[in-house]
């Protein structure tokens, strides 16, 4: 298949659930939230070629830097590389699936999720809170993946600084898009720029993100769906090549 024939769909995890910048040949590119990931496909064409920004396939047991995808990107990512998260081994994950409607029974639970990460690690490590924060929507993905095979042919794990950086010739930015939890304007604008070198209209880019998603998300968004098109063409390069499969057979690579 490629990238002309396949539906290019580009996603990042957002605020109201996920943001999708998607693309069909002929037709100027697209964005929308979807609040399930299952809704999101629910809306696609048969053939589409997803790159989203969540890990996906999750070890037994983790190693030094978290999986093999993550270890082998962050060192092509220079000051950047500290936005690849370490993801701990599956049991971590699903230590806790209970919805929290305190934040202290979130708390909790990011104890408790570390305190099996620690045995189930080595070195022993425990689970940032950034990368708790996203073993919702990393469980989301992981069982649609392994309720439908199917589906390991179609999406995708990426990673928007990994985009980035292999859309720019392999130079990872210069600039953060946040700063202390801020957006930089300038590193924003970096990435625009780069974007638009790869077929994007500004005015595109410049639009308001939709509700419930941030504009770095857009952004991310906007990344992932150039690396669908790249995945599709043959031109992508998994990180490791080949992927790893994980205890279910899903692949485990980062794809850029």
């Amino acid at each position: 298949m490629t990238s002309t024939e396949a539906g290019l769909v580009g996603v990042d995890g957002c605020k109201a659930g996920w943001i999708a910048v998607q693309r069909t040949f002929g037709m100027a590119p697209s964005v929308g939230v979807f609040a399930t990931f299952t809704a999101l496909l629910a809306s696609l064409p048969e053939n589409a070629v997803i790159a989203v920004d969540m890990p996906i396939g999750l070890p037994d047991f983790s190693g030094k830097g978290g999986r093999g995808p993550e270890a082998l990107v962050r060192p092509m990512l220079g000051a950047r590389q500290s936005s690849v998260f370490s993801i701990p081994s599956r049991a971590a994950l699903y230590a806790d699936t209970n919805g929290f409607t305190t934040i202290e029974a979130w708390y909790a639970a990011h104890v408790r999720a570390s305190e099996v990460a620690l045995t189930t690690s080595d070195p022993p490590r425990g689970v940032s809170i950034q990368a708790f924060g996203i073993f919702a929507k990393i469980r989301e993905i992981d069982a649609l993946l392994i309720a439908r095979p199917d589906l390991r042919g179609r999406v995708y794990e990426s990673h928007p600084e990994v985009a980035f950086c292999r859309l720019n010739g392999d130079q990872a930015m210069q600039l953060p898009k946040k700063i202390k939890g801020s957006i930089n304007p300038a590193g924003m604008a970096e990435r625009k720029a780069l974007l638009c070198r790869h077929g994007y209209e500004k005015g595109f880019l410049d639009q308001p993100s939709p509700r419930g998603a941030a504009t770095d998300d857009f952004l991310d968004a906007a990344a992932m769906m150039l690396i669908a098109g790249r995945i599709a063409g043959g031109e992508a390069r998994p990180f490791p090549d080949p992927p790893d499969r994980d205890s279910f057979g899903i692949p485990v690579a980062i794809w850029a």
